[in-house]
């Protein structure tokens, strides 16, 4: 099991809530559009349309688009079809290539793996046999490095659900449109009443502000947030997250419930990760099967937040968060970057 000294983590944070305004944060050669490759569905219109529309957007190379044919729209693929896909997939990538993003909301699940999870550690039937076994620890769990696949030999990967093209646009655009400037937001992270989801509250940060980001870190004893118009990042536990559509989320935003079945993105049983996009955020993350309420399986607050902060990616920030990633599915827009250097 992966542990993370407090000590370690608060001395840390301290020293990000404490900088000085005229602080320079590392943001060195993060990830880039031409390191992106984007997949697109052909046979799903949406994702033909939103794949174009982000390459675009985004300034993605041409030759970073793989065009695939998943017919039907399934929810869960097999572990046979989706070795095919991978290897459909990572023949059309060049070595310069760190990571990919999947255009589309189905398949989001192989076996009990998540699409994401199984792309870039390989699909583990192991987890399977019991989903609320340890996970296989990520080698990019808070990781320094900007070059996951030349480094570390695994292509990090995020989903951008495409059921709507005016929210997919939407979405892309938050994403395109953070960090050209600073603006004052807040981190928020809930412990709630629903003990059992508060495993992570462990590693919410002290309050504080980091004033070179004009960024404030709030914790609190609340099942809801209500009528927050600075969320840069929401972190909570719970089954159905309530006061969704009370709260703006900032571009860039990040934010996710623990809970066992957000990631089953079209299942119905608790409230999917798209509620999070729907309401505003860029970014989130749910598991898509049973994961019992191991923190590892979880974006770990204080790794995600530190980050951030430093100018890594969507993408990267949630990836470097979560130490044992199988059953978790990353969706959003991956470049969006708050507090990059520019």
């Amino acid at each position: 099991m992966i542990r993370i000294p407090r000590l370690c983590l608060f001395l840390l944070l301290a020293a990000v809530l404490t900088a000085p305004a005229r602080a320079q944060f590392v943001s060195a050669s993060n990830l880039q559009p031409d390191q992106l490759a984007i997949v697109i569905n052909d046979a799903e219109p949406n994702s033909i349309k939103v794949g174009e529309y982000y390459r675009k957007r985004r300034g993605i190379p041409a030759a970073n688009v793989v065009h695939v044919r998943i017919p039907g729209k399934p929810h869960e693929i097999s572990p046979e079809r989706f070795a095919q896909l991978k290897e459909e997939i990572d023949a059309h990538l060049r070595p310069e290539v760190q990571a990919v993003l999947m255009v589309w909301t189905a398949p989001y699940k192989v076996a009990c793996n998540s699409i994401t999870g199984a792309y870039s550690l390989g699909f583990d039937p192991d987890q399977c046999i019991k989903t609320c076994l340890p996970g296989r620890p990520s080698p990019y769990f808070n990781s320094s490095s900007p070059r996951p696949y030349t480094d570390l030999n695994i292509r990090i990967s995020m989903l951008l659900p495409t059921d709507s093209v005016e929210q997919a646009k939407a979405l892309i655009d938050r994403g395109a449109g953070a960090g050209f400037r600073i603006v004052p937001a807040t981190a928020y992270f809930l412990a709630t009443s629903e003990k059992a989801r508060n495993s992570r509250a462990q590693f919410f940060p002290p309050a504080g502000r980091i004033a070179a980001r004009k960024l404030a870190t709030k914790t609190m004893q609340a099942d809801v947030l209500d009528g927050a118009q600075d969320v840069m990042i929401y972190e909570t536990g719970m089954a159905e997250v309530a006061k969704l559509d009370t709260l703006h989320f900032l571009p860039g935003a990040l934010a996710d419930h623990l809970t066992s079945l957000g990631g089953d993105l079209l299942g119905g049983e608790q409230m999917s990760s798209l509620r999070w996009l729907e309401a505003g955020a860029t970014a989130s993350y749910g598991t898509v099967s049973e994961p019992c309420n191991h923190w590892q399986k979880f974006p770990n607050p204080a790794v995600l937040l530190k980050h951030y902060v430093q100018g890594n990616s969507a993408i990267e920030a949630y990836w470097k968060s979560v130490a044992w990633p199988t059953q978790g599915l990353f969706i959003g827009e991956p470049l969006a970057a708050p507090y990059r250097k520019r």
